[in-house]
C-alpha cells in the first residue's frame, strides 16, 4: 500500500504539519544544517524538534520513491532493490536469533516497513519506537492492511527515554534510525537498559570511514548534504559508534561493513548513471518528473507550499551519497569519503552469567 500516484504523494506531504505552515517547517529546518550555515550544537540540542520536521516533511517522499522501507541494503548481481530489502532485514533477524513468540524492539521504525516484515518472517511480536505521530499514525494502517496489528504494534516516544521497564525485550534492532540520535552512548544505554540480560542488541548505523578528512571542503559539503537531506545532527564514525556500545555496556560480538564486498554499490538506486524499470522513481528520470510533478501540484495549490524544497533538500542528500560513493570507490589510494553502512551486533553484559554465556557463544 505505498502511496503509487500524485495525489497520494500530495495527500501526505507535510505529515502533521497543517498545510499553511510547511513553508516555514522548512525555513526552520533547512537552517538547523551545515549546507546553510546551522551549527551541529543546535541539530544535537533540538534534535527532537529537527527529525521531526524531517520526517513529516520527508517521509511522503520516502515511501512514493522508496517504499515501506526506508534504508539501503547490500544486494547481489540480479536482485532488485525490493528482494535487497527485505534480505537484508531478514539477515539481521537471523543475526539476532529472533523465534516465534519472542518481544522484540524495532528503535525509530519509521512506518514499519522493516518491522512487518520481520514479524512476518520470524513470527515474533515486535513493537515499534518512533516520536514522529504521523508516521505511527501511516504505519497503523499499514499493519492492519497487512495483517499483522495483533503482533505489531507502535509506541510514540524518544528512544533517548523509552517509556519501558528495565529488561522489557527478548531483542531489539534499529535500521539506519539511531544515527538521528544526539548522543549514541545515551541512546545505546537505554537500549541496553530495556534489553534483557544476555540478549542481543543488532543495528544498522551510518558511519563515516577513517578517510574522512574534516578539513578537506570536499569531503565536508558531502557530510553537510547528507546530514541536510536525512536529518542528521552528525554523522559520527565506526569507531566513535563502536566505542559508545562499549560504553554503554555492551560487548561487540560481531561487526562489518557491509559495503565493502557487495557486488552492487549500495548507493546504486541513486547513481544518475544509471537507469531501472523496476525502481523508476529512484532513476535520474524519474527523480526528475517527481520534482516536475511536486512543482505543479505546488502552483495549483494540491501541495503546500515549500514542498519543492523537500525535494529539492532530499535531492541534494542523493547526490551527496553517490559521490561520496564513487569517489571512495574510484580510487583506493586516495584519501576520500563514503558513507559506510555498518552492522554491529550487541550482546548486554548485565551479569556475569551473561558474558560466560557470551564466550560459549562466540
Amino acid at each position: 500500500m505505498s502511496r503509487s500516484g500524485a495525489m497520494d504523494l500530495a495527500s501526505g506531504l507535510g505529515g502533521k504539519i497543517t498545510k499553511d505552515e510547511v513553508k516555514s517547517a522548512v525555513d526552520e529546518y533547512e537552517k538547523y544544517h551545515g549546507y546553510y550555515g546551522g551549527k551541529e550544537e543546535a541539530r544535537k540540542s533540538n534534535y527532537t524538534d529537527m527529525v521531526n520536521k524531517y520526517y513529516d516533511l520527508a517521509t511522503s517522499f520516502y515511501e512514493y520513491g522508496w517504499g515501506e522501507s526506508f534504508h539501503f541494503a547490500h544486494r547481489w548481481n540480479g536482485e532488485s532493490l525490493r528482494e535487497s530489502i527485505k534480505r537484508h532485514e531478514h539477515f539481521l533477524a537471523l543475526q539476532l536469533g529472533v523465534k516465534p513468540g519472542m518481544k522484540v524492539l524495532d528503535v525509530g521504525c519509521g512506518i514499519g516497513g522493516p518491522l512487518r516484515e520481520i514479524a512476518k518472517f520470524s513470527l515474533a511480536s515486535v513493537t515499534g519506537l518512533n516520536n514522529n505521530e504521523y508516521q505511527i499514525t501511516r504505519g497503523k494502517e499499514l499493519n492492519r492492511v497487512a495483517g499483522v496489528s495483533g503482533t505489531c504494534d507502535f509506541v510514540k516516544a524518544d528512544f533517548m527515554k523509552m517509556p519501558f521497564s528495565d529488561n522489557t525485550f527478548d531483542a531489539v534492532y534499529a535500521i539506519e534510525a539511531t544515527c538521528h540520535a544526539p548522543d549514541p552512548v545515551g541512546c545505546y544505554k537505554e537500549i541496553y537498559r530495556v534489553l534483557k540480560p544476555g540478549q542481543c542488541f543488532a543495528v544498522y548505523e551510518w558511519c563515516i570511514t577513517d578517510h574522512y578528512e574534516p578539513n578537506n571542503a570536499t569531503h565536508k559539503r558531502i557530510k553537510d548534504e547528507i546530514e541536510l537531506g536525512n536529518g542528521l545532527p552528525d554523522i559520527r564514525s565506526t569507531q566513535q559508534c563502536l566505542q559508545a556500545a562499549k560504553d554503554a555496556g555492551f560487548e561487540v560480538i560481531w561487526e562489518k561493513d557491509l559495503a565493502e564486498d557487495s557486488p552492487v554499490p549500495w548507493y546504486l538506486p541513486l547513481d544518475p548513471s544509471r537507469f531501472s524499470l523496476s525502481s523508476f522513481r529512484l532513476t535520474t528520470v524519474g527523480r526528475a518528473i517527481t520534482r516536475t510533478m511536486v512543482k505543479a501540484l505546488e502552483y495549483v495549490g494540491l501541495a503546500p507550499q515549500g514542498s519543492e524544497r523537500v525535494s529539492n533538500f532530499l535531492e541534494k542528500a542523493a547526490e551527496g551519497l553517490v559521490e561520496g560513493g564513487k569517489d571512495k570507490a574510484r580510487s583506493l589510494k586516495e584519501t576520500l569519503w563514503r558513507s559506510k553502512k555498518h552492522l554491529m551486533k550487541l550482546r548486554s553484559l548485565k551479569s556475569s552469567y551473561a558474558y560466560e554465556e557470551m564466550l560459549k557463544c562466540v
